[in-house]
């Protein structure tokens, strides 16, 4: 009975190791942790803003290494602004996984801004068809563009140099995109190695990146990209409202409002309406611009909120102060710093408050310009609007026109015979025409002389 133990014990060890020869082996290192974690996919479109940078560093910042394995950023750009660009360059290289950066589809390219951000992935790979290079720096002004000083180029060059030495990709030639505005297309670009793949899709991307091995901050990696979950992120309030406004050409046109209204508004007091828009939109292109961050801005725009409420109290004005500082706490709301001692919620009630703020406001200065319009309507329809303040006072002198004074309000007014009154006198309101006055002087009154071609 013992031999026939030992036999069968042995044919089980047997057949235990042949199937063992059959069985995937555990693969290369690290290969079996990353296997189930996900891909964390970010789209880069059109213009590198301030908002898209801040969006793509939040997903660094707050990803968990735990259960992703890569962020892949699909982009197509013509560039963008510089401190968002560089911005991002610094985040790639503090990303606790690795960055992968596609540009995609045939036809799209990664001038400027985009060549330092292709360049600057952990992996960088493009689409047949697509191109990446012409990175030389250019000034914006409201005139157009213009080559910027050889200092800002100078220090690009040497900055994307810098970079692509540390990622292991032909510096002298990716200095070229800068000094020399050097384009590549996809081909040349693998050929000269700027780049380490060519995939005609995300999903021949994938396939193709499924067992790469590398390193990223002194820890080695294998990608297990077949099949992994794609997961694709949104930006918030506060990032799609910054991508907006600091797009270049909505900055710059916000700039251009921004100083023609308070240009008109100090030329034409007294409404307050392009002073406040003025300041408004001027502030808000000066944030575009990159002048300011966005907690400074954020901050200022409260200020200029409760300051605009309170003049409103003190001002006998149609309402726009207040709806210029609803507004301005309104977005100073949305730029509102997030501050890690701070709960989470209270950011959403804050902001719901201000946007409350805004429509009541908004909605209290409709219904008293409302009550103002028909007030207004009724009194010229029944002429108990004269009636009612039947004399004003002249404050600059009729000779025939001048300004008066009728019921605390100043109006242009004419004197109906076309004499001369002085200032200091009190003349009768005849009739409206338009918005001047049609006066004359009281009778017995010696406040009027007649002019001259009358008193020959």
């Amino acid at each position: 009975m013992r031999k026939k133990f030992n036999l069968f014990n042995l044919l089980v060890l047997l057949a235990v190791f042949g199937l063992g020869l059959f069985l995937p082996g555990p693969g290369p290192a690290g290969a079996e942790n990353a296997r189930g974690k996900s891909v964390q996919l970010i789209e880069l479109k059109g213009v590198v803003t301030a908002g898209q940078a801040a969006f793509i560093q939040r997903q660094l910042e707050t990803l968990d290494a735990g259960t992703t394995q890569a962020i892949l950023i699909h982009m197509d750009t013509p560039g963008g602004l510089v401190e968002a660009t560089l911005g991002l360059t610094r985040a790639f290289a503090a990303a606790p996984v690795p960055v992968i950066v596609f540009v995609a589809p045939t036809g799209a390219i990664a001038a400027s801004a985009g060549a330092f951000i292709l360049v600057s992935s952990d992996i960088a790979a493009m689409a047949p068809g697509t191109t990446v290079g012409a990175a030389m720096p250019v000034s914006l002004s409201p005139g157009g563009s213009e080559p910027a000083e050889d200092k800002t180029i100078n220090f690009l060059a040497g900055h994307i140099r810098s970079i692509s030495r540390e990622k292991g990709r032909p510096y002298e030639l990716t200095e070229l995109f800068v000094t020399e505005n050097l384009t590549l297309d996809a081909i040349e670009a693998k050929e000269q190695g700027v780049i380490d793949l060519l995939a005609p899709d995300l999903e021949a991307l994938l396939l193709a990146l499924d067992g790469w091995e590398g390193e990223k901050g002194g820890k080695k990696y294998t990608l297990a990209t077949a099949g992994a979950p794609i997961l694709e992120a949104e930006m918030n309030l506060q990032e799609r409202f910054q991508d907006k406004v600091s797009n270049p050409q909505i900055a710059f046109m916000l700039l251009m409002v921004g100083g023609l209204g308070i240009y008109f508004g100090l030329g034409m007091p007294g409404t307050f309406v392009p002073e406040v828009l003025g300041a408004i939109a001027l502030l808000l292109g000066i944030y575009g611009i990159g002048l300011f961050d966005t907690n400074t801005m954020g901050v200022i725009f409260l200020v200029v909120g409760f300051a605009l409420l309170i003049g409103e109290i003190f001002t006998a004005g149609f309402g726009i102060l207040g709806i210029g500082g609803a507004l301005s706490l309104l977005i100073g709301a949305i730029l509102l710093p997030q501050e890690p001692l701070m709960a989470e919620g209270w950011y959403a009630s804050f902001r719901a408050t201000a946007a409350g703020m805004v429509i009541a406001v908004s909605l209290l200065f409709f219904l008293i310009a409302t009550v103002l319009l028909r007030s207004r309507r009724s009194w010229k329809e029944s002429g108990a609007f004269f009636r009612a303040a039947p004399q004003a006072e002249v404050v600059q002198e009729l000779a025939p026109r001048g300004t008066v004074r009728m019921r605390g309000e100043l109006w242009q007014a004419r004197t109906e015979d076309g004499s001369t009154v002085k200032a200091g006198s009190s003349v009768k309101v005849i009739k409206q025409e338009g918005l001047t006055l049609i006066v004359q002087t009281f009778p017995g009154t010696n406040a009027g002389t007649k002019g001259d071609d009358e008193q020959s």
